[in-house]
């Protein structure tokens, strides 16, 4: 019997753009660790991956497109994932979408339309929080300084 030499493990493996994608496989293309992609899963609904038996995840090229839009917006357009969020119920994944295959420049301008202070630097962003941010920075604020105080106690002589 003889065999055919098999490719390395790590031999790229050329794929139609219409198939499916497993976590590694878009974790190396977009340069992210596997584990943000499973976060954003959580974050964002529209990023719905087909998962088989055990829990392998395979990514759909809508799904993988969707992946490169929050990338885009949140590492280089300086959004938060509240800011994303926000976009994709307003405005709709579509419309997102076709904003992505523009150029930067022209995307940068039509996210700035949409939710101008996002992108306006980090500390005009915490300025202009929401509500329900803000509450939930303090909650976690007050929190932190229980805990301090608790250990404080603790680490006391004669306690």
């Amino acid at each position: 019997m003889i065999l055919s030499p098999r490719a390395p493990a790590n031999a790229p493996t050329e794929k139609s753009p219409e198939a499916y994608r497993t976590i590694r496989e878009v974790a190396d293309s977009l340069d992210l660790p596997q584990h943000v992609l499973r976060f954003w899963e959580t974050r964002f609904p529209q990023i719905r991956p087909l998962k088989r038996a055990g829990g392998r995840r395979y990514y759909r090229p809508d799904d993988i497109e969707r992946l490169r839009l929050i990338k885009r917006l949140l590492y280089d357009e300086g959004y938060t994932i509240k800011g994303v969020q926000k976009l994709f119920k307003e405005q709709g994944v579509q419309a997102l979408s076709a904003v992505a295959l523009s150029p930067v420049e022209s995307s940068t301008d039509a996210a700035s339309a949409a939710e101008p202070h996002a992108r306006s630097g980090v500390q005009e962003t915490h300025s202009r929080l929401a509500d329900d941010e803000l509450a939930a920075l303090g909650e976690a604020l007050a929190e932190i300084r229980e805990a301090e105080r608790i250990l404080e106690q603790a680490r006391a002589p004669g306690s």
